[in-house]
């Protein structure tokens, strides 16, 4: 399983902790990566020609499994690219943005059977992409889940699982580390 917290029990007093809490008991909880990003979230082969074709799909993915407007997506996505480019290298991307009416941080993965240009530091193309969406309110949350899809897709291990599944329910377990038999 890929965790999405501390990596562990706390070990200073409350105000140094770091991860997400219970709202009524104020101890830590621990978030799955299949918590982020569900089975409808998934697009097994998305076939775009570029990075502003991917990033309208996945925005449109986004909207039908948040009830969020797909063009509010979109537009956010297209801003943080201006900062710079989401493409981490090695074939990957991380496309992220937060909404004021978001509720909760939601995972879109999307494989690509053609690679395309995402102006990746390393000039690779991608063909794996993750996007992250956060509400305004999610402060740090935002960033350690960021930090734990983007230390998943650094495994060379699990991108070459990623590449090699076939279907939604493959991709869905090599994401979550939930066995499948359709898993590569």
């Amino acid at each position: 399983m890929y965790w999405f917290a501390t990596g562990g029990p706390p070990r200073a007093s409350r105000k140094d902790r770091t991860g997400i809490y219970h709202p009524q008991t104020g101890q830590p909880q621990i978030m799955l990566l299949s918590q982020l990003i569900t089975p409808e979230a998934i697009v097994p082969s998305l076939k775009v020609n570029t990075k502003k074709q991917a990033l309208q799909e996945l925005s449109e993915r986004a909207a039908l499994v948040s009830g969020l407007p797909p063009r509010e997506i979109f537009d956010t996505l297209l801003q943080r690219e201006r900062l710079g480019s989401t493409g981490i290298g090695e074939g990957i991307a991380i496309p992220h943005g937060k909404l004021a009416d978001a509720h909760a941080i939601f995972g879109i993965f999307a494989r690509l059977p053609r690679p395309i240009d995402f102006e990746a530091i390393d000039g690779v193309p991608v063909d794996l992409i993750c996007l992250l969406i956060a509400p305004e309110s999610a402060g740090a949350d935002h960033l350690k889940a960021l930090a734990c899809i983007a230390r998943m897709l650094r495994d060379p291990k699990i991108t070459a699982k990623l590449r090699a599944a076939r279907d939604v329910t493959g991709l869905y377990a090599v994401l979550t580390g939930e066995p499948a038999t359709h898993a590569a």
